[in-house]
């Protein structure tokens, strides 16, 4: 039976907007595609989102939350010493990065397309990302581990320098040989550095 407006959630529209993008892609995907696959109206749809680019925005930031949310568990393992954290981190996105760009190509690059129109969306997500790195260089700055009197500027440095390990332009680099070799010598340099 499909659900009615009443039991439909947003959470479950987003699901179902997934959906649609990974059978049509951005440039055909249609709120009202998204209604019949929840079998309720478009109207319905548009009772949860008022626009189609208010939906698409939405569902980008989950998916982009996704990363986040996983990420910060790391950055809250205070029982581990933040050099550990860091590598952690850091490998942490990368491999995320790697996973859904591996396990489904086609909505990883429909992602891609979506995050290009959504500045505001891909910028706050960016800023959660070195917020998260900041936290863990502040940590290791408190305990002596790290050697910088700014920890903001430090940690977009880091992520700047980072950025063929998780920025999707480079997507297609990723599973070449020799990737993860090249990803350690770097996040070695970089902690390094933080040592002062």
């Amino acid at each position: 039976m499909p659900p009615t407006s009443e039991a439909l959630t947003a959470e479950r529209i987003l699901e179902a907007t997934e959906e649609v993008l990974r059978r049509h892609g951005p440039a055909k995907a249609t709120v009202v595609d998204v209604a019949r696959a929840l079998g309720v109206s478009h109207g319905t749809v548009y009772r949860h989102f008022r626009t189609k680019a208010a939906l698409r925005e939405a569902v980008t930031k989950r998916w982009l939350d996704r990363t986040a949310e996983a990420l910060s568990g790391i950055v809250d393992e205070t029982d581990r010493d933040p050099e550990t954290r860091l590598r952690g981190w850091l490998a942490g996105l990368f491999a995320a990065k790697r996973r859904k760009a591996g396990a489904d190509p086609e909505l990883f690059a429909t992602y891609s397309v979506l995050a290009t129109g959504l500045g505001g969306v891909v910028s706050d997500h960016l800023a959660e990302l070195t917020g998260q790195l900041t936290r863990i260089i502040q940590a290791g700055v408190d305990t002596g581990v790290f050697a910088t009197s700014d920890p903001g500027t430090a940690a977009t440095a880091v992520f700047q320098a980072t950025g063929r390990f998780h920025d999707p332009g480079y997507a297609k680099e990723w599973e070449r040989p020799g990737a993860q070799a090249e990803f350690e010598a770097v996040v070695d340099l970089l902690v390094r550095g933080l040592r002062g």
